[in-house]
């Protein structure tokens, strides 16, 4: 999963106001509706495959990025989910399937989607309209359900992503206001947002990360990370390789390697294992959106049973620090344990656990206090 655009504006933080200190979201994708009344400083998710977890992530990307075109076809492409469009000289293309961002996978006039706080006035709205406010006919009708775009409301802010294969340059988002037709750079602030899992860190995006981390007190955390599972055996890690492969003969990408106690050459980061490397993505993440959200698919992946404690520690701490937001999902009741323990021993710190299951076909959110999950972290009693 990608962040959101780097070309965005990024909203100014409020002090350590939590973005989303509560959560609904209605009519995206698998959730009909869903409430939920307090999320903390960091919050894990359980819940049963298929209940709607990464979903739930997913809505909380589009509300960051208040409904740019980016990460609305970015989340269409991850998942394949893309249809055949017919462009103006008859030709049959593949594009995205932008009615599979709504419940039902229907995209009507009578469909909407609203995600944000319990506060409607600062939730993100997007309705389907055919009533654009400019000509666009560069691809012609589709004689299928005719010209269609999400119009997106958040505030004062109205812009409209129409439904083409993807966005382009030649199909931006455009932001309406009375009288004119301004830019994507007219739209409102997004929030910073970075997303991982349930894969493991890519050497571009550690790279990426790295760049904004270098030479920064925020090097050294990342470093503390890894020494989570290594016992102060990590003395500094680097980033070496090129990312030019424009040479008949292109050198190594950019990768990280690391300098251990006692050996005379550095070894690569992946070749530690993959605890390694998912500690060390999160530790970079953690300082790469500050003041924004952190958002990790399956957290416990990669990461051995006897850490979790340490590991929640450390992003309880650097999310406070960062004033960074952290929506994790789990699957593991060790993972679970690990918070519990670590959000209960850090009381300046606010952390939740919400379980995440259907009845009936509708989702619900079962929320527990930190001294639930520390009673039953306590006494062995699983909360999946």
């Amino acid at each position: 999963m990608s962040a959101t655009s780097p070309a965005m504006s990024i909203a100014p933080p409020d002090s350590k106001r939590l973005h989303l200190p509560t959560l609904s979201i209605e009519g995206f994708r698998g959730i009909d509706s869903l409430s939920i009344s307090r999320l903390g400083r960091v919050t894990l998710f359980s819940g049963e495959n298929g209940v709607g977890k990464t979903t739930l992530l997913e809505a909380v990307r589009v509300y960051a990025s208040r409904g740019r075109s980016t990460v609305l076809s970015q989340l269409l492409r991850n998942h394949g989910e893309l249809k055949g469009y017919t462009d103006k000289d008859g030709e049959q293309m593949l594009g995205a399937d932008w009615a599979a961002l709504c419940y039902g996978r229907r995209a009507s006039s009578w469909t909407s989607i609203s995600i944000g706080p319990d506060t409607a006035e600062d939730r993100l709205r997007i309705e389907i309209s055919s009533d654009l406010p400019t000509q666009v006919d560069s691809f012609g009708e589709f004689p299928d359900e005719g010209f269609l775009a999400f119009k997106i409301l958040y505030k004062h802010w109205i812009h409209y992503v129409p439904f083409v294969p993807f966005e382009s340059n030649t199909w931006p988002n455009f932001s309406v206001r009375p009288g004119s037709r301004q830019p994507e750079s007219a739209l409102p602030p997004a929030i910073r947002c970075e997303s991982l899992g349930p894969g493991l860190s890519t050497n571009p995006v550690i790279a990426r990360f790295w760049d904004k981390v270098a030479l920064t007190d925020d090097e050294y955390r990342a470093t503390d990370a890894l020494n989570l599972i290594f016992y102060d055996q990590v003395e500094r890690v680097a980033m070496i390789g090129d990312d030019d492969d424009s040479e008949r003969y292109p050198r190594p990408p950019r990768r990280a390697v690391v300098r251990l106690e006692g050996e005379d050459r550095p070894v690569p980061l992946k070749s530690l294992g993959d605890g390694a490397v998912r500690l060390f993505g999160v530790a970079l993440a953690l300082a790469n959106c500050r003041d924004g959200f952190l958002l990790i698919d399956e957290v416990e992946n990669g990461i051995h049973y006897s850490v979790q404690q340490d590991f929640w520690k450390m992003v309880l701490q650097s999310a406070q620090e960062n004033n960074v937001q952290v929506l994790a999902t789990t699957h593991s009741w060790d993972c679970m344990a690990g918070f519990a323990t670590a959000a209960a021993a850090n009381e300046e710190v606010d952390g939740a656990h919400i379980r995440l299951e259907r009845r009936g076909g509708q989702m619900l959110a079962v929320e527990y206090s930190e001294e639930d999950l520390l009673v039953a972290a306590e006494q062995g009693i699983e909360v999946r």
